[in-house]
């Protein structure tokens, strides 16, 4: 079943469009709060396009996906009033308590690694704000990980060119499975261990 592919190559197409750079903050904002493919399937072709816009990319990319981060934040933190009795329902304030405790305690790391790795951001945003990490270490983190992210993507993609392009969509669909067979690990472990 091919899913990456076709994806991938829509977002090829929308990076040729003359509003591509709207797209890319779009994109970019989505994908931290929502939408499930990375911007970077955007970034990449765009910097293929336009090498010397590279840093102007990934600025837009970083801007766009902390401003995302932070309405997910947002929205986690409304969210957590709204479940509250639900959770204590469930029984589950012991565990929201752990979590809230691994936040307060590793927050800034937990969203500097969620934001600069593959692990999906938008769960790491919503969970901060309901989490109640608090707002100048996620924004720091958010834009530290981000940032590094998306300036290492458009860099390296500006300094190789077309045949990182070819590579990347030789393998776009066995690198997009592995991704996702990795978060589903991750959070079978999880889930395991807790």
């Amino acid at each position: 079943m091919k899913l990456f592919g076709p994806i991938y190559d829509r977002a090829l197409r929308w990076a040729g469009h003359h509003h591509a750079p709207g797209y890319l903050a779009a994109m970019s904002a989505a994908e931290s709060v929502i939408f499930p493919i990375p911007p970077d399937v955007m970034l990449a072709p765009m910097t293929l396009a336009r090498p010397q816009r590279w840093w102007r990319f990934a600025a837009i990319c970083t801007i766009a996906s902390v401003l995302g981060g932070l309405l997910g934040y947002a929205l986690g933190s409304y969210a957590l009033d709204a479940i509250w009795p639900m959770i204590e329902r469930l029984g589950w304030t012991p565990t929201y308590y752990r979590v809230q405790a691994l936040f307060e305690r590793y927050g800034f790391w937990i969203v500097f690694v969620a934001g600069f790795t593959p692990i999906p951001y938008k769960i790491f945003t919503i969970a901060s704000g309901a989490a109640g990490i608090a707002l100048l270490p996620f924004t720091l983190a958010s834009l530290i990980g981000r940032g590094g992210r998306f300036f290492l993507v458009a860099g390296l993609v500006a300094w190789g060119g077309e045949r990182l392009e070819r590579t990347l969509r030789r393998y776009i669909e066995a690198l997009g499975w592995i991704v996702a067979a990795a978060i589903m690990a991750a959070l079978l472990v999880m889930e395991w261990r807790g």
